[in-house]
C-alpha cells in the first residue's frame, strides 16, 4: 500500500495542472498579504507634511474660527460642561470643534484579530480551499479523460486500494501545502505587525496559526471531496458544476425554504475554521409581548458540530465514489 501511495504521489506532483494550481495557492495569498500591507500602511512623511499644511489652512479659516467661538459661547451644544474655567473650556472646544491632524491622515492599522475574523484570513481560506478542490478534481478527471485509469487497474486490480492510495496522496499533499501557505501568511502578517508596533505574537499569533491549520484541514477536505465526486461522476465539469452550484445557490435555497443556518454547508465550514460560529434563531418573546411576536436568540454552532456535518458529507461522497469505482465498468 505504501508503494502504491508513493506512486500516486509522484503522479500527482508530476501533473502540470496540479502544479499550476499549487503555485496559484501560494501566489494568490501572497498577493493578498501584499494588498493588506499596502492598505494598512501608515502615512509617510510626505503625506504628513501635506496633511499638516491643509490643517493649518483650515485652522486659519474664518468658518473654523467662527465655529470655535460658538463652541466657547454655547458649550452645551457640543456636549461640553458649562461650568469649566476659561482656559479649560477653550482647550475642550479646540479638541472638539477644531479639525485635527488625524482627520486628514486616516488609515486602518494592521489588526491581526480583525484580519482573522473579518478580513483577509477568510479570503485566503476560501481561495486555498477552492484551488485545492479543483486540484483534486483535476487529478481524478485526467485519469478518466485520458483513459489511463484502465491501465492502472491492470497493475492494481484491487480498486479499493487504488482509490485509497490516490485519496491518501492527495490528502497529504493538500494538507501540507495548505498548512504551509496559511502558516506563512500569518507569520508574515505577524512580522509586519511587529515592524509597525501593532499587537502581535503570543496568544494572538497562536490563535491565528490555529485558524490557519483548521483552514488547511478544510482545504484538504475540499480536495478529497472534489476527487471523490470526480471519481463518481467521471467528469471534471460535472463535479465543478455541482460543487459551485451548491456553494452559490445552496445557502439561498435553504434561506428561502426556511432551513436554519445550522444546516447550511458554508456556515458549518466556517464553524470549523473559526472554532465555532454564532447564528440567530427565532424564539417566542418572553411576556409581556404581543401575541405571536417573535424574538431572536443567539446560539453557537460548535467546531465539533460543524466538523461532524462536513465530515459526514465527505464520508457519504467517498463511500459512493468507492462503491461506484469498484463495481462499474471502466471503458
Amino acid at each position: 500500500m505504501l508503494r502504491l501511495i508513493r506512486v500516486e504521489l509522484r503522479r500527482l506532483l508530476h501533473r502540470r495542472a496540479v502544479l499550476v494550481l499549487l503555485a496559484a495557492a501560494v501566489l494568490l495569498p501572497l498577493a493578498i498579504a501584499v494588498g493588506v500591507g499596502v492598505d494598512t500602511r501608515p502615512p509617510g512623511d510626505d503625506e504628513v507634511a501635506v496633511a499638516t499644511e491643509q490643517l493649518e489652512r483650515d485652522l486659519d479659516s474664518k468658518q473654523t474660527q467662527r465655529q470655535l467661538r460658538r463652541c466657547i459661547e454655547h458649550p452645551q451644544e457640543w456636549g461640553i460642561a458649562v461650568n469649566l474655567g476659561d482656559a479649560e473650556l477653550r482647550e475642550e472646544c479646540e479638541a472638539t470643534a477644531l479639525p485635527q491632524l488625524d482627520w486628514y491622515l486616516w488609515f486602518q492599522p494592521l489588526d491581526l484579530a480583525e484580519q482573522r475574523d473579518e478580513g483577509s484570513g477568510i479570503l485566503v481560506a476560501l481561495v486555498v480551499a477552492m484551488l485545492l478542490m479543483v486540484a483534486g478534481t483535476t487529478f481524478a478527471g485526467h485519469d478518466w479523460s485520458s483513459g489511463s485509469v484502465a491501465n492502472q487497474v491492470l497493475f492494481e486490480p484491487r480498486r479499493g486500494r487504488l482509490w485509497a492510495a490516490k485519496a491518501v496522496a492527495l490528502l497529504v499533499t493538500s494538507f501540507v501545502a495548505a498548512a504551509v501557505v496559511h502558516t506563512g501568511y500569518w507569520l508574515g502578517l505577524n512580522a509586519l505587525a511587529d515592524h509597525r508596533d501593532q499587537p502581535h505574537g503570543g496568544a494572538l499569533l497562536a490563535d491565528c496559526l490555529q485558524f490557519g491549520l483548521r483552514a488547511a484541514a478544510v482545504a484538504a477536505a475540499a480536495a478529497i471531496l472534489g476527487f471523490a465526486l470526480t471519481m463518481l461522476f467521471r467528469s471534471t465539469v460535472a463535479t465543478l458544476g455541482i460543487v459551485f452550484g451548491v456553494a452559490l445557490a445552496g445557502g439561498m435555497v435553504l434561506a428561502v425554504v426556511g432551513v436554519s443556518d445550522l444546516w447550511n454547508p458554508a456556515f458549518n465550514l466556517w464553524a470549523v475554521i473559526a472554532n465555532g460560529a454564532t447564528y440567530a434563531v427565532e424564539v417566542s418573546c418572553p411576556p409581556p409581548s404581543a401575541s405571536g411576536e417573535l424574538c431572536y436568540e443567539d446560539r453557537v454552532l460548535s467546531l465539533t458540530r460543524g466538523a461532524t456535518y462536513v465530515g459526514s458529507v465527505i464520508v457519504v461522497a467517498a463511500l459512493g465514489s468507492v462503491l461506484s469505482f469498484r463495481r462499474r465498468d471502466i471503458g
